[in-house]
């Protein structure tokens, strides 16, 4: 992938394979977001912008009940950006939250429940993290929170017991994402993951890159063969 890496380059500016680099160095997918039958577009849109924002690479989206269709005026094209994985059978909670665990992801359910860990003091240091977020109306399904590791949640000062989930999810992540910098953790990319990235977002920026792939290849092919 390497040499892929290096000849599609050439495809795009010198500034942006930069800046890609710049920002592959702030990437981590030590922390994963996961939410649960999201229906609104508009916040469909802006947990995926402000995952982006944050640097958190992966996104699993699970859409047992409700589909899940971003507004692009929202998202403002982060979704090129990330990696998103996408689970829609009848068993899409109980699947993608196996698939996270059989990864190393301690799955923390974001509720409002007085047993859960409050944002401020939550513990980054035990192991990845996948946060759980649940629908507009009414949060994480039994299921979900029964099949979670942990429990999370923001410290409330006023009546209304919950945020908006595009909210919430913005006020984890900064909270989270600086906490995950001032750590000893080793949160970036591995370097599987860091060239996987690299060459999507290479690709996304280039017109009908299969075409200049497979022309790359035939032509190393010829040149083995000639």
């Amino acid at each position: 992938m390497k040499q892929l890496i290096e000849q599609l380059k050439e495809f795009i500016s010198e500034e942006r394979f930069n800046l890609f680099e710049q920002i592959l160095q702030n990437r981590t997918n030590y922390i994963t977001v996961a939410i649960e039958d999201i229906y609104q577009s508009h916040n469909a849109s802006a947990v995926l912008r402000s995952c982006d924002c944050f640097g958190i690479q992966t996104v699993h989206v699970v859409e047992q009940q409700n589909e899940f269709i971003p507004n692009p005026e929202v998202a403002m094209g982060s979704s090129k950006w990330l990696n998103i994985n996408h689970y829609k059978d009848k068993n899409a909670l109980p699947n993608a939250i196996l698939t996270l665990k059989k990864q190393n992801y301690r799955v923390v359910a974001t509720t409002p429940h007085q047993n859960d860990t409050l944002l401020p003091d939550f513990d980054l240091e035990k192991g990845p993290v996948a946060l759980l977020f649940g629908t507009e109306m009414r949060g994480l399904s039994n299921q979900a929170i029964d099949l979670a590791d942990e429990y999370l949640k923001i410290p409330m000062y006023g009546f209304t017991e919950s945020f908006n989930i595009s909210v919430s999810v913005a006020i984890i992540l900064n909270e989270l994402r600086q906490k995950l910098n001032k750590s000893s953790i080793p949160w970036q990319l591995n370097e599987q993951e860091y060239e996987e990235t690299l060459f999507k977002w290479i690709k996304a920026s280039i017109k009908r890159p299969e075409l200049i792939i497979e022309r790359l290849q035939q032509n190393k092919k010829n040149n083995l063969t000639s």
